[in-house]
């Protein structure tokens, strides 16, 4: 595979980061993930707005330019013989001494990775997937605010924790705060539908503040759909009319089982993705492939 370093394009063994490098020894670094359609990312600019605010509050000085990175970006994928994409963008914070820092990164690495999307799947966006409640609590965010950043431990061990049980493939694990409230998923923002209101935890929960979670709840606002951002617990959740994850890969996947630390598990929907999330997954994707959204329907 050929990747993106520093604004070159490289074949894989070529691209070297320093072992001093404050990414690899204190995981001082950030990354965004998302994908492409007819080749060109969707959201781009939010994604580079929440990198460069996160590069800021680290003091690592890198500033994104979007033309730039959409054509490193499609010099990569011509370079690796891809129409789409799945996107990885990081910055780490480069080379310097030993120890912790004391000022300024001005030298930051910054890599693009791709690789091939996973193939459309009409039974994921009809059947939906499980969702299984974890053990492994949502550790309370870096800053003010939670970053897409390289230290990504707490993922890990909920990923751990959910790959020992018995959930078939495609399973996501749900993380709640120690206070026991709903927070996220390992790789995903959650909604839920109760009473016909679009329902989903604050940021004040610890959680990443997703684009395709910020996108959702823009459309849900065009589309006249009321919505929420609170606090909540699994009891809310087992009451939910619909739920649905979200991510800028997988975009919104209805939730139609859900399943707690006891095995006990709970059909939402009927087994089938509910009205709600068709809407709003209709709406998102015409938007992401440049059409015009009915917002009205």
């Amino acid at each position: 595979m050929k990747v993106g370093f520093n604004g070159a394009i490289l074949d894989a063994q070529e691209a070297v980061i320093s072992v001093y490098d404050h990414g690899f020894l204190y995981g001082l670094g950030l990354f965004e993930t998302f994908r492409t359609y007819g080749g060109r990312p969707f959201l781009l600019e939010w994604h580079l707005e929440r990198l460069a605010q996160a590069c800021r509050e680290l003091g690592i000085r890198y500033h994104p330019d979007e033309e730039h990175l959409i054509g490193w970006l499609r010099e990569l994928m011509n370079a690796n013989g891809l129409e789409e994409a799945y996107v990885r963008l990081t910055v780490s914070a480069g080379e310097e001494e030993l120890g912790l820092p004391t000022g300024d990164y001005f030298r930051p690495n910054v890599v693009l990775l791709v690789k091939p999307l996973p193939l459309p799947s009409p039974k994921l966006d009809r059947e939906g997937k499980e969702l299984r409640l974890l053990r492994t609590p949502r550790n309370t965010p870096e800053g003010e605010t939670r970053y897409k950043s390289l230290h990504y431990m707490n993922n890990i061990v909920a990923k751990r924790e959910l790959s020992a049980t018995d959930a078939p493939p495609g399973t996501e694990g749900l993380m709640c705060t120690r206070d026991g409230c709903l927070a996220e998923g390992i790789v995903s923002n959650l909604f839920f539908v109760r009473e016909g209101k679009l329902c989903t935890p604050a940021v004040q929960t610890g959680i990443l503040p997703g684009i395709t979670r910020r996108k959702v709840l823009e459309l849900a606002s065009n589309m006249g759909i009321p919505a929420e951002e609170g606090l909540y617990t699994w009891s809310n959740l087992l009451q939910a009319e619909e739920v649905l994850l979200t991510n800028s890969v997988q975009e919104l996947v209805p939730v139609t089982k859900l399943t707690d630390t006891k095995n006990t598990a709970v059909i939402v929907s009927g087994g089938e993705s509910g009205r709600l999330t068709q809407r709003l997954l209709a709406a998102y994707r015409e938007q992401a492939h440049g059409r015009k959204a009915e917002t009205d329907a």
